[in-house]
């Protein structure tokens, strides 16, 4: 945590477990295709150990705490290696993902509050049921909410997408910019997730989910 290596591994790892629970939150959403008894029962599963739902919320609550602190204590190091910016810039190499990784991160959490509020606990939906999760979220994800919920996932992507290669370099693994394994894994993974998350508020959205 005292030196610049030490605080790319913790984004790194932390990034390792949120991406793994992104990945299992999206399999979990898809049951909606299934229809209400069956999400409304992995639901209920869920909750079935108030304990182990708790703990797991801590530990993802931590994870996202280390990432978010390694990261301001990255960009203030940078700030204060190079205080003044260059005269003028030219992108050569990095990529629009890369140079986005500061607007997208605040923004997904922002989005990841909002989506407590909106379909965990209910608070800004207004047609919240207690353990009607396929209520509520056909009910909470039309409209501007759907919308929401999929400009957000292209946030997700852009994020995810430099994110995962990045996590590969971070840990040792030498995985080239263009045309590497790293890369086509950040691609597939980023494409699997994102996709997923979004085919739900569009499948409301064009009523192939409904009540």
């Amino acid at each position: 945590m005292t030196s610049s290596i030490g605080l790319k591994l913790i984004m790194a790892f932390s990034g390792v477990f949120l991406s793994l629970f992104a990945l299992g939150h999206m399999l979990g959403n898809l049951q909606a295709y299934q229809g209400a008894e069956a999400l409304d029962a992995y639901g209920a599963l869920l909750h079935k150990e108030p304990a182990l739902l708790w703990g797991v919320r801590l530990g993802l609550l931590g994870l996202v705490g280390m990432h978010i602190f390694a990261y301001l204590a990255l960009t203030r190091r940078n700030n204060t290696a190079r205080p003044k910016g260059y005269r003028q810039r030219k992108w050569r190499e990095s990529s629009y993902a890369s140079r986005s990784m500061t607007l997208t991160g605040p923004l997904l959490l922002a989005f990841i509050v909002y989506h407590i509020l909106h379909l965990t606990t209910g608070t800004v939906h207004p047609d919240y049921e207690e353990g009607a999760v396929y209520h509520n979220l056909v009910t909470g994800l039309g409209g501007v909410n759907g919308l929401i919920y999929i400009a957000a996932m292209a946030m997700l992507a852009f994020h995810l997408w430099h994110g995962v290669w990045s996590m590969m370099l971070t840990l040792g693994l030498p995985e080239g910019r263009y045309g590497s394994l790293g890369r086509t894994v950040a691609t597939i993974f980023t494409i699997l997730v994102t996709v997923g998350f979004a085919t739900v508020p569009l499948a409301v959205l064009t009523g192939v989910l409904h009540l």
